[in-house]
């Protein structure tokens, strides 16, 4: 298992949510909490540190001691955020998550680390009874650089793409859906309240 110095949480919350009206998934509460804050507390034990990429009121992280990275190349996509969180990065690994994923847990890393986080391991990517959750990975924060500037570089986007190059194994989580909120009906489903402003 990874020491928790070594580990940044790499939280992805740039997306516009479209087809939830463009509302703020990072803000979005469930049980009294938002997703961001739910996220950052629930790994707190195994990540040292955590970053978040965010595109839209970036100061209203700070009073919660999280640090928002906008994209640094617009429209990207999840490439675009990733970028931002391994740059940013200060640890030699980086596990990231959408911020509306449902369930998520300290074991999902440890489990990731233990597929992927062996001597010459580059980290490793979730799948559920869903399919590959592709914004669920571990990296390997050097060499994630190096593909990534080779990615942009080719014009090559796709989160699948570059953890292809990497040889990312993905590790089966059977039993397990993730979750995530994408519609309305997710989010009446998940018992939340949309986000302030919304």
């Amino acid at each position: 298992m990874l020491e928790p110095a070594a580990v940044t949480l790499g939280i992805l919350a740039g997306g516009r949510a479209s087809r939830l009206g463009g509302r703020d998934k990072a803000w979005i509460e469930r049980d009294g909490q938002p997703q961001v804050l739910r996220h950052a507390q629930a790994l707190a034990g195994v990540c040292g540190a955590v970053l978040v990429s965010a595109n839209r009121d970036l100061p209203r992280y700070l009073p919660h001691g999280l640090r928002a990275l906008p994209d640094r190349q617009p429209d990207l996509g999840p490439l675009g955020g990733l970028h931002a969180l391994a740059d940013a990065c200060e640890t030699p690994w980086l596990f990231t998550l959408p911020v509306d994923v449902l369930h998520v847990d300290a074991q999902v890393l440890r489990t990731l680390a233990d597929a992927g986080a062996a001597e010459g391991g580059q980290g490793a990517v979730a799948r559920d009874d869903d399919g590959l959750q592709p914004l669920m990975a571990l990296y390997r924060v050097d060499t994630l650089r190096a593909a990534l500037a080779t990615a942009l570089a080719e014009g090559e986007y796709s989160v699948k793409a570059l953890q292809t190059t990497l040889a990312l194994p993905a590790v089966t989580f059977a039993g397990l859906r993730f979750g995530n909120l994408n519609t309305p009906a997710d989010l009446a489903a998940a018992g939340c309240l949309p986000a302030d402003g919304a």
